[in-house]
């Protein structure tokens, strides 16, 4: 799988959102010839089918129901992962304000964390793979060989979506930067699997760093994790 290493590892990447885990996952990924398993695109894929349907986000059970029966695949395209639901291309559906809005509510609900997490610890079985999100250091997979906690500074991260959203953006920064607080507070006081730093994970604050300089501190961990690994089994 895995021309740099003997001994592909699981590498988690958890932080909040706009810290630009997805972009350093997918490049760290690349760089170690691993899998890039991006999970906020599965809990984004199961609202975004919610909202389509018409069924609240607010409403629990029925979103569990639908989370429970619902085929979310992740697979690789030429122009990044291609997310499918029951077998429609949700790709990009899955980024709008409204599931942005959404989101956090969904990932709250213990029947959507369960299945999800189910299909991220398969997708991880056979090591080689870069997971991102907010629990997968401390809940799917905690045994990974290496754990990262990805942030930066809420203005840091407000812009960075508000750059990616471009001409297609309806809302103004300051709203932006009010969201991902929101957000913020969502993912930590949730009781499901709530936004944690593993004790194990190393701490990166990309506040005024480029993705290269992360991206080369990541790998190089991951290449020591896999010789450490190496040494200790021969």
């Amino acid at each position: 799988m895995n021309s740099h290493s003997r001994h592909p590892i699981n590498i988690a990447i958890d932080g909040p959102a706009g810290a630009g885990k997805s972009t350093v996952a997918r490049l760290v990924a690349n760089a170690l010839q691993y899998i890039y398993v991006d999970t906020g695109a599965m809990y984004r894929a199961v609202t975004a089918v919610a909202l389509e349907r018409g069924i609240p986000p607010d409403d629990e059970e029925a979103v569990g129901r639908l989370a429970e029966n619902l085929d979310v695949v992740l697979l690789p395209g030429d122009e990044g992962q291609r997310v499918l639901a029951d077998g429609t291309d949700v790709t990009s559906r899955i980024r709008t304000i409204e599931v942005n809005r959404n989101v956090s509510r969904v990932a709250t609900y213990e029947a959507v964390r369960t299945k999800m997490a189910e299909a991220q610890r398969r997708m991880a079985k056979a090591k080689g793979v870069v997971m991102d999100g907010r629990d997968i250091g401390t809940h799917v997979l905690p045994d990974a060989e290496l754990k990262v906690f990805l942030t930066a500074t809420p203005r840091e991260r407000a812009l960075r979506r508000f750059k990616e959203m471009g001409d297609q953006a309806n809302i103004t920064l300051k709203q932006l930067e009010r969201d991902i607080a929101e957000r913020d507070r969502m993912d930590q006081e949730r009781e499901i699997a709530p936004l944690l730093r593993a004790p194990d994970a190393k701490f990166i604050d990309s506040t005024g760093r480029t993705i290269e300089q992360i991206v080369d501190e990541i790998v190089e961990w991951g290449r020591a994790a896999s010789r450490t690994i190496s040494a200790g089994e021969k």
